[in-house]
């Protein structure tokens, strides 16, 4: 079976993120990210694939195609037998326990998949993001989660309001903060984590006290900067660390 104009406009579409909005749907590619999102309590709307593309679903959601025309809905530069549609999830209430990880305007879409990735891996159930932090069912940030989109809690937020609310302790990454390895962490808290290009706004950082940082080992002390979601790694681990 062909795919139908109607639904590679569609598809085209959700590569924006007012359309997704509209149509409260988002893609997802390949056999491991689209069988996370079966397993979960994510729900399908179509799977596009091809007759390899081995699932449990039911026919009724399933249009079998041929490579050629997955090629041309994929944003994969190899295509990898199935592309499917989803209905974004209603919002879940803030528990606001535990640790927290917060993001303030992260833009590239890789670190926000990475960073979804890494909260999953330390435990870390919620992610609170700013309202102009990149949209999480944008599509790259979905191949990069790998899955984890499943298991965290995301919510966007006025960051600045939701941190003059919360009451845990509150930490920022920040380059001239104390070193992150000379202190004892709390179990609880919300670790804030700045923009690519300029770090933390000046208006968090004049609302937060605890600011810590992750100090350089290499001889020269020439690295300008970590990646975020290299950073967000590292102080995870040490914050998960001082639980143990």
């Amino acid at each position: 079976m062909s795919i139908s104009k109607n639904q590679l406009k569609l598809i085209t579409s959700l590569s924006q993120k007012k359309y997704r909005q509209k149509h409260k749907l988002f893609v997802a590619e390949g056999v491991k990210v689209v069988n996370e999102l079966l397993s979960s309590s994510f729900k399908v709307v179509t799977l596009f694939c091809t007759e390899d593309f081995l699932s449990d679903v039911s026919k009724d959601y399933i249009i079998t195609i041929s490579e050629t025309d997955l090629k041309k809905i994929s944003n994969l530069k190899t295509p990898n037998k199935v592309l499917g549609l989803f209905q974004m999830p209603e919002d879940k209430p803030l528990h606001n326990k535990g640790l927290i990880v917060a993001l303030d305007d992260i833009n590239d879409p890789g670190n926000l998949g990475t960073i979804i990735r890494l909260c999953d891996w330390f435990g870390v159930s919620e992610l609170i993001c700013s309202t102009k932090t990149v949209d999480c069912y944008n599509q790259k940030v979905v191949q990069a989660s790998m899955g984890s989109l499943t298991r965290i809690s995301i919510h966007y937020v006025d960051l600045n309001k939701y941190l003059t609310e919360i009451n845990l302790p509150t930490f920022i990454a920040d380059m001239d903060g104390v070193n992150v390895y000379s202190n004892p962490l709390p179990k609880e808290a919300v670790l804030i984590m700045g923009n690519e290009a300029n770090g933390v706004s000046d208006k968090i950082k004049d609302s937060v006290s605890n600011k810590i940082a992750i100090p350089r080992f290499g001889e020269t002390q020439e690295t300008e900067s970590l990646n975020v979601a290299t950073a967000t790694a590292i102080l995870l681990s040490e914050f998960k660390r001082n639980c143990l």
